[in-house]
């Protein structure tokens, strides 16, 4: 458990990450990330389709299209298309990654998670775990 003051950090950051992915135009799922490095927010994302697509994630059915984007994703190639790196920064999702995603923050060098609500598969927390990263979940956000 970190202490007190990355406590409150933490919380911060994932609220800040609860409101960007506000911004998603999933119905399904409205998920957000950010990126922090040296204390600086290098980084954001929320879920949703790929540039120059339609903004609708799920199909008529209401199923979440394929090629709908991670919030950890599209904060991750933010970063690639970027002058910074996400060695050693810590990424803020408000659910925890899937078994693809985790692959992504493992390479690009993320080496802590900090995550609210836990996805249904727990195969991408295992994976980071097993890689090293350090996983927080912190379930209140309450100050």
């Amino acid at each position: 458990m970190p202490n007190s003051k990355q406590l409150k950090y933490d919380k911060a950051y994932l609220r800040i990450a609860r409101e960007w992915g506000q911004l998603s135009h999933c119905k399904r799922k409205k998920v957000g990330a950010l990126i922090v490095k040296d204390r600086m927010i290098i980084s954001d994302g929320y879920n949703g389709t790929p540039t120059g697509f339609e903004n609708y994630c799920e199909d008529e059915q209401g199923y979440t299209k394929w090629y709908v984007l991670h919030a950890e994703a599209n904060a991750i190639l933010k970063v690639a298309a970027s002058t910074q790196s996400c060695q050693d920064a810590t990424l803020y999702i408000t659910m925890s990654p899937c078994k693809e995603c985790s692959k992504l923050i493992h390479q690009a060098g993320i080496k802590r998670l900090v995550y609210n609500v836990a996805y249904k598969d727990p195969s991408g927390l295992e994976f980071l775990e097993r890689a090293g990263v350090e996983l927080e979940q912190i379930a209140s956000l309450d100050s």
